[in-house]
């Protein structure tokens, strides 16, 4: 096994050679703390000074503090630290490991940590407080907004992540004495949250430990199960994988390739999940160890794989080149599964040092080895888009869940690389769409795609992409993001853009209708809005939380205030002129208002059809006939929320309705019948067929583009008059 937590044994003394290492002076005896102090031997005396002055002072704070176990509460940043300095993490991040409890658990503000340790150490102890000076309505909350919180410090400063998955994992392996509800709920988050985060970093290492923690915490007697189970395999096949590890060594000499080959034993969360997901037992998980072969370049890589490949055969399909191809996260390493002795399947993963580094410690190896500066860089390179990312997604939204959810969405494990027309190539979390490769490339080409082919064939926009497809998008000058888009995208980008467009669109079309029935409700008082003073507009708006008038429209529109109540208040005030008052007229409906005014899809209304208006919070204005059943209960209950409406006598565009004709089952009638609906002017949206009595009738439903009632019945009658036909109905969604 590798212990790939520990520098290289060249870098152990870099900083500070035995001859010239700086005496410490140490200020307290407990061999924690000596042994801590002992571990910066790579930092500056003076950088020393100051970690043990932080030292002192989080001590000072914190004093009379005891954590749950009993121990006195300095021991947890004193840990916390102490992994920090495993990463070799410079002096301002180790003092704010020390400090990062302050500012959340005692007096201590960030004035007092500026002004001691500096502004950039502040910063970093502030990105890791919790808001606890603020209320919230509920504990999600509060932590979704704490975690907001944490993810903006951390595009700001990337050792913020490092400190709190330091912190995060020492609180799940000192978490005894907390009540397991509380246990399971932070192993929850963490599995959740904060484990995919540390993989997305590259730190494999840290991330496997949070999962066997977590899983530990939620599990218990599961993961003691499996921990005796796995104890109790690596027994029984101790010969099985020494007979493998001796193929493996004589091969690579044979060929005169020098090489560290290690065992490699899966986490105990990877297997339990593995089971679980594929309903597999114990025994049938074959895959529980495979070996790493550490070799000194590339071009050794890849003549390593054909070395294995001539002693053991490869299983087709499981080769993957992460070398060519590196994962978002800068991982590189070429995989393959060969076929061992006895039948058994053998994983092998083959990289070269420098990408073992960035394997198991990801991010945090720009600070543990000098010796992978180059990947280091282009690693940086990559987290830094992902992080600027997610600062592009906080000012997509300013609601703590919805960014929540679009950062759960983008910490997908597994990739699919696509490609370009010019060959670049794109990685998008599997299940991806074209939708949201389109939005990849850039938001304007996401906005105006209307169209796209995949390997040169024209494919739907809500096709899934595959690894290795060649992605080109048609795009046109007058196309919008259609809200249908959401049900299918998968990438947080996509979805953020997508709502982004989609309320700026809701906005502006609620406004237009508040205004439209703010405007009928003041005219039945007798009132215009202009003879309102600006005052009582201000005042008004004040009392519903908007800024501007737009927002009292846009407050109407989307039924958060109602234009009757807003009305009385404008016209309250006692030297408005008075007008003759006016009934209420109904509002002109066309169809093409925007998101604020939709026709119901339940009874598709079209020109013609009676309509009234439903209107709720946040909703909008619906559109429903007056006979449809989804709405008959509301409009005795809710009288309050129903608007009169009327079509407009030229709306000048096509309605969707559905229709279902009942034929006899014989050859050619579903062509006879969608060639009479053609004849009739009348576009065919969508067919579906059921087929009722087999060898006598088939229903037959179709979703048509019609002007209005009128169009439609002519489509009808039309239809009659084809032998074969027997019934021709208009359809609506049930109750």
């Amino acid at each position: 096994m590798v212990n790939s937590s520990r520098a290289p044994a060249d870098l152990d003394d870099s900083a500070h050679p035995p001859a010239e290492r700086p005496v410490v002076k140490y200020d307290y005896e407990d061999p924690a703390y000596r042994a801590f102090i002992d571990s910066l031997s790579y930092l500056k005396p003076e950088e020393i000074e100051l970690v043990c002055a932080a030292y002192r002072f989080g001590d000072k704070a914190h004093r009379g503090q005891k954590r749950l176990s009993g121990e006195p509460y300095i021991t947890h940043p004193l840990a916390v630290a102490g992994a920090l300095a495993e990463w070799r993490m410079d002096a301002q991040a180790i003092v704010a490991a020390l400090l990062h409890d302050v500012m959340e658990d005692t007096a201590v503000g960030k004035a007092q940590i500026t002004e001691r340790f500096g502004k950039d150490v502040a910063d970093l102890v502030d990105g890791l407080s919790k808001l606890d000076k603020i209320e919230f309505r509920s504990y999600q909350d509060a932590q979704a907004e704490n975690f907001r919180k944490m993810l903006m410090a951390m595009a700001r400063d990337l050792r913020v992540v490092l400190i709190k998955l330091a912190d995060r994992r020492h609180n799940l392996q000192t978490m005894s004495a907390i009540r397991p509800e509380k246990r399971k709920r932070i192993a929850r988050e963490t599995l959740e949250i904060y484990a995919p985060i540390a993989n997305r970093l590259g730190l494999n290492n840290i991330s496997r430990q949070l999962q066997d923690l977590s899983f530990e915490r939620i599990y218990p007697m599961r993961f003691q199960v499996l921990t005796k189970a796995v104890k109790a395999a690596r027994g029984n096949r101790r010969e099985l994988l020494s007979k493998i590890l001796d193929g493996i060594h004589g091969k690579l000499a044979e060929e005169h390739i020098k090489a560290g080959v290690f065992g490699r034993e899966k986490s105990l969360y990877s297997i339990y999940r593995k089971m679980a997901e594929k309903h597999l037992s114990f025994s049938q998980v074959l895959d529980i160890y495979g070996f790493r072969v550490i070799v000194k370049d590339i071009a050794t890589c890849y003549l390593t794989l054909g070395a294995l490949h001539a002693r053991f055969k490869p299983v087709p399909g499981k080769f993957k080149d992460y070398i060519a191809i590196p994962k978002v996260n800068g991982y590189q390493s070429l995989h393959t599964t060969l076929i061992g002795p006895y039948g058994t399947p053998i994983e092998i993963q083959i990289r070269t040092q420098a990408m073992h580094h960035l394997a198991e410690e990801g991010i945090a190896s720009h600070w543990l080895y000098k010796d992978s500066e180059e990947s280091g860089a282009d690693l940086q390179n990559k987290m830094h888009t992902w992080l600027q990312s997610l600062l592009e997604l906080q000012g997509g939204t300013g609601d703590p869940f919805e960014f929540l959810e679009h950062v759960k969405v983008d910490l997908f494990p597994d990739e699919v690389y696509v490609f370009t027309p010019k060959g670049n190539i794109l990685a998008l979390p599997r299940g991806a769409t074209v939708i949201d490769f389109a939005y990849a490339v850039h938001t304007d080409i996401g906005h105006r795609c209307i169209a796209a082919r995949i390997d040169h064939e024209l494919i739907p926009l809500s096709a899934e992409l595959a690894n290795g497809n060649q992605v080109e998008i048609i795009t046109a000058p007058y196309a919008n993001p259609n809200p249908a888009w959401l049900g299918y995208v998968k990438t947080s980008r996509a979805r953020s853009r997508i709502r982004q467009f989609l309320r700026g669109i809701q906005q502006d079309s609620a406004s237009s209708l508040g205004e439209k029935m703010l405007t009928q409700e003041l005219q039945t008082l007798g009132v215009t809005a202009a003879d309102v003073p600006a005052a009582v507009w201000e005042r008004v708006i004040h009392e519903t939380g908007g800024k501007t008038r737009l927002d009292l429209y846009s407050d109407v529109g989307m039924g958060r205030s109602i234009a009757a109540v807003v009305a009385h208040r404008l016209a309250a005030h006692r030297d408005l002129p008075q007008h003759p008052a006016r009934a209420t007229a109904p509002l002109l409906i066309r169809g093409t208002e925007g998101l604020a005014i939709q026709l119901a899809s339940c009874c598709q209304p079209i020109p013609g059809d009676p309509i009234i208006g439903l209107l709720r919070k946040d909703q909008g204005l619906r559109i429903h006939t007056h006979s449809c059943q989804a709405v008959r209960k509301s409009r005795s209950t809710e009288p309050q929320n129903w608007i009169r409406v009327e079509w407009d006598p030229d709306p000048g565009q096509f309605f969707e309705v559905r229709i279902k004709v009942t034929a006899k089952n014989v050859i050619g009638m579903v062509g006879r019948v969608a060639t009479g609906i053609a004849e009739s002017g009348v576009k065919i949206d969508q067919v579906t067929m059921h087929r009722k009595n087999p060898g006598l009738f088939t229903d037959v439903h179709f979703q048509v583009l019609v002007l209005g009632r009128s169009h439609l019945a002519s489509l009808i009658r039309s239809l009659r008059r084809i032998p074969d036909v027997a019934r021709i109905t208009r359809e609506q969604d049930p109750f």
